[in-house]
């Protein structure tokens, strides 16, 4: 067993973004255990020729490291955390419980999740466990607390992983013991069944409760179970992996007190089991990861929200992406490998945002099991490749930009994002199923993506302050704390943007009275007295010459003026976007879903009326190109990140990072490349 060094000590003290890297982390998961020990020094050579410094290790080696309860088999994973030492590459080591083995599930088959309609999961695949399992826990935490003691004064040892994307597969379990706990929980949060009662509105189609022994998990019934009964099923269900992490989080920090600790979020579209805004404080590095939706011909927008969410998350401060993929991923519909140069794109479009790290999954391409045709580092052909010689590139761009860690994007403009408020308007039996959380949400991030302005994406909790623009789409569920700030925060001098079916409810799911939109109604200055959603394929005009679909209301003015108004359908006549001066500031009200120009154009002029601006003139830049800008104490950094088919042609001065080169008066980014400038002072 190795110790700590005086070397290995002053490298720690060493601190930057991360705490243990001087500059900017680069590596992937490692998974040497599918591997033989001869292709074991080739990695670590591979590695140091791509300039890899961190490796997440040990995920998914549990059934290694324990083949059996209580009998430990480290041998392997000393040589290969002894080899990365040697090497100069630190690991991220995991905790390795995000997959059970066979033999606990063996042995202990109450320890498999159940389905809503009662069925019980198989052994075969992973995160085989219910989050509330005691017999889960006690099992992961022996393990956690064996593998804490080993490498606790290891060399490599960097930072700590707990588990790996929990809940990704698992988060909702609706056994008889998660049944329990959900009544532990409600137990907590409302204190009597009264209380309860009150909360899920249980005098509608006689649900009320007389004993706490009667409530159960949402599971199949016979028509729509009750929403609040949902949606705290859903808050229960996060708190319950965050408490998976917690208790082996504390396990850790137990044993060594002043290593990082993480695990790794998942912050993309289609992921809506979690709410990270309470995970978050939770974590020492906040890390994410994140897929290309291959479907999507403007998936790098989509990227750029969730690194923009990452960061909101993060409080505007700097975090990582813990994992993305070197080109294809193995598991949508269609694989699509990326082109030459989109790797390196996606790359520095999550360092642009905030990271300060670029992880992948995974170092070598596995030969056998479900993600065999998942792209690595080093992919089945070998180093030969498109992909590896871009990792290689890749690494030596990371290691010029390492100044970079620990710098902050620039932004004045922010969208709140409210997981609870996601869950809640995609419940059943509302008003249309049209209405989706992210739609307004991306479509409205889109529109100022392309204008060059960054955005934190923050959840209703975030200080106001620091942003001059705030964008409220679709937040069905509000609470009245979020509503008097924000009025507050636009008396002051702010302007937001607020969207259809905003403000509509509050926590328990409850319908505010007296006219929509429920919370906003002051601060917007209008009363909408009854929803006209419409058809499906219907549409609607506007007089300022918009196209609108999906939505309308019958909305009145109430010290509002309007700024366009409906001139055909179900309410011709009728405001359909609003302006309110309240205080010193301005709050607009979106009434309607408008298409995608005139989404942008309404954008446009709320950001103007907001003074925000670009981070160059976007005027002058072709479409495509994305523009942040990072800046700290030593200065600023403009990222050019040209997705387009034009060249562009950028007033800048200082020094290209990427292309180590000095820049006079402006730079040229042709189509798929980037450019990073070090921007000289003055």
């Amino acid at each position: 067993m190795l110790t700590c060094g005086e070397t290995w000590c002053k490298l720690y003290l060493m601190s930057t973004a991360l705490g243990f890297l001087d500059g900017l982390a680069y590596g992937a998961d490692y998974n040497p255990e599918q591997w033989g020990r001869d292709v074991w020094e080739d990695d670590l050579e591979l590695m140091r020729r791509a300039r890899v410094n961190l490796v997440s290790l040990a995920i998914f080696s549990w059934a290694l490291l324990e083949p059996e309860p209580g009998r430990y088999e480290f041998g392997w994973l000393d040589n290969v955390m002894d080899g990365l030492a040697a090497a100069g590459i630190r690991a991220d080591l995991a905790n390795a419980t995000a997959s059970p083995p066979a033999w606990l599930s063996h042995r202990h088959p109450e320890v498999l999740p159940v389905t809503a309609d009662g069925r019980r999961m198989s052994f075969g695949a992973r995160q085989a466990y219910c989050p509330s399992s005691t017999v889960f826990r006690d099992a992961s935490l022996s393990l956690t607390r064996e593998i804490a003691e080993r490498y606790r004064q290891h060399p490599a040892l960097a930072m700590w992983h707990v588990s790996n994307e929990i809940g990704c597969h698992n988060a909702h379990c609706y056994c008889d013991v998660s049944a329990a706990a959900f009544r532990r929980w409600l137990e907590v949060r409302y204190r009597d069944l009264d209380t309860l009662n009150d909360a899920w509105g249980t005098a509608f189609w006689s649900q009320r409760y007389g004993s706490w022994d009667e409530i159960t998990p949402p599971r199949v019934a016979p028509a729509f179970v009750n929403p609040t009964q949902q949606l705290d099923f859903r808050r229960f269900s996060s708190d319950a992996c965050l408490d998976v992490y917690r208790a082996q989080r504390d396990v850790l920090r137990s044993t060594t007190p002043d290593l990082p600790i993480t695990t790794n979020f998942m912050v993309m579209q289609f992921q809506k089991n979690l709410d990270y805004a309470s995970w978050a404080p939770e974590v020492d590095i906040l890390a994410n990861d994140h897929y290309l939706q291959a479907a999507d011909p403007d998936a790098h927008i989509e990227l750029a929200f969730a690194a923009d969410h990452c960061r909101g998350l993060a409080g505007g401060g700097p975090w990582m992406v813990m994992e993305h993929s070197p080109s294809a991923v193995n598991w949508q519909p269609r694989n699509v490998a990326k082109l030459p140069g989109e790797m390196i794109r996606n790359s520095l479009q999550h360092v642009a945002r905030g990271s300060d790290g670029v992880m992948f999954f995974q170092w070598r391409a596995s030969a056998a099991g479900a993600e065999k045709f998942h792209s690595g580092m080093v992919p089945h052909a070998g180093t030969k490749t498109k992909t590896y010689r871009e990792v290689v590139r890749l690494g030596r761009i990371l290691e010029r930009l390492g100044e970079i860690a620990g710098t902050k994007a620039e932004r004045a403009a922010a969208i709140v994002f409210d997981w609870e408020a996601w869950w809640a308007v995609e419940l059943g039996a509302h008003p249309t199923i049209d209405v989706t959380y992210l739609d307004r949400m991306h479509a409205i991030y889109e529109a100022l993506w392309r204008m060059g302005i960054t955005v934190d994406v923050v959840p209703p909790s975030a200080d106001l302050d620091e942003y001059r623009l705030v964008i409220v789409p679709t937040l069905y569920l509000t609470a009245d704390d979020f509503a008097e700030r924000l009025e507050s925060w636009v008396a002051a001098g702010g302007t937001a943007l607020v969207t259809y079916l905003s403000g509509i409810v509050d926590p328990s799911d409850h319908v505010r009275l007296g006219g929509y939109p429920g919370a906003f109604r002051a601060l917007l200055g209008i009363r909408s007295e009854e929803f006209f959603p419409l058809r499906s394929g219907e549409t609607v005009h506007l007089d300022d010459g918009s196209t609108a679909d999906v939505w309308t209301e019958l909305l009145h003015l109430d010290g509002a003026k309007a700024v366009a108004s409906f001139t055909d359908g179900p309410v011709a006549g009728v405001p359909a976007i609003t302006l309110n001066r309240r205080g010193d500031g301005t709050a607009w009200y979106m009434a309607t879903r408008l298409d995608g120009e005139a989404t942008h154009r309404l954008v446009k002029q709320v950001a103007d009326d907001a003074g925000v601006k670009p981070a160059i003139p976007m005027v002058t830049a072709p479409s495509g190109l994305e523009v942040v800008r990072r800046s700290g104490p030593a200065g600023s950094y403009l990222f050019l990140i040209n997705h387009g088919d034009e060249t562009a042609h950028v007033a800048a001065a200082g020094y290209d990072l990427v292309g180590d080169r000095e820049i006079g008066r402006s730079v040229s980014v042709r189509p798929g490349d980037v450019a990073v400038i070090r921007e000289e002072i003055g």
